[in-house]
């Protein structure tokens, strides 16, 4: 796989929130794009933004999962974390299932070394707090200790999964906030990103607005014929 995520689609994706995308894909009937109960171990920093790579994990059978098949080069964890291309998202497919860890600290420090924008499970990562610690955006659903072996087989890279119950694709558009992870279908990632762009803008207007005093009665949405006259004006007085 090759990023193929424009710079100036990527900056766009950067100022705007999971909320407005996922907004912008309801109204083209895409309802479940938002992954489901993961969150950021870190509370702050920049939108984590890169198009897919998948790593999917079954359950794990004792007699194939000894702590030896670590020792195979070949090992399809080893190999998607050398694999992952730079500027794009690993997201992994752990069932839901964070009794034992998706990844630890070393092998998400390898990661953002070779410049990977960020890693989601919806599992667990152990090491947790010393993840939180790295410069890469890392989402999970709760920290896990136990090694992934213990319950977690890496199987197949690069191909559809499901995380957080959403359907992810090779190549979509993954975007990360302090909320969590949603992500676009690649084939409309370009305009999800304009519009979005234009809604964030509005609802930055729209905030202002209320904050002093308006009602959104007319404003939110604008059924006011005045309320798009007043957005113009205000995007020419803040560059927007």
């Amino acid at each position: 796989m090759t990023t193929k995520l424009s710079a100036e689609t990527r900056e766009k994706y950067m100022q705007v929130s999971t909320a407005t995308l996922c907004t912008a894909l309801f109204k083209r009937g895409l309802r479940n794009q938002f992954i489901q109960d993961v969150r950021p171990l870190k509370a702050d920093g920049p939108n984590m933004v890169g198009e897919a790579y998948t790593l999917r994990y079954i359950p794990a059978r004792e007699d194939l999962n000894p702590i030896t098949v670590f020792q195979n080069p070949q090992h399809p964890q080893r190999v998607a974390v050398e694999q992952c291309p730079e500027g794009a998202v690993m997201v992994i497919d752990s069932r839901k299932d964070a009794r034992a860890a998706s990844a630890g600290s070393i092998l998400v420090s390898r990661l953002m070394v070779r410049g990977v924008a960020g890693i989601v499970t919806d599992g667990g990562f152990r090491d947790s707090p010393e993840i939180a610690q790295l410069a890469i955006p890392a989402y999970h659903n709760r920290p896990s200790a136990p090694t992934n072996l213990t319950l977690h087989q890496a199987l197949d890279m690069n191909v559809p999964i499901g995380c957080g119950d959403v359907a992810v694709f090779p190549g979509d558009v993954v975007v990360g906030d302090r909320e969590g992870v949603i992500i676009v279908p690649a084939d409309i990632a370009e305009e999800i990103a304009d519009e979005a762009m234009e809604m964030t803008a509005f609802e930055d207007f729209v905030t202002e607005q209320v904050l002093a005093g308006k009602t959104i009665v007319g404003l939110y949405p604008a059924t006011n014929p005045q309320t798009p006259l007043d957005f113009q004006a205000w995007r020419e007085k803040n560059g927007r």
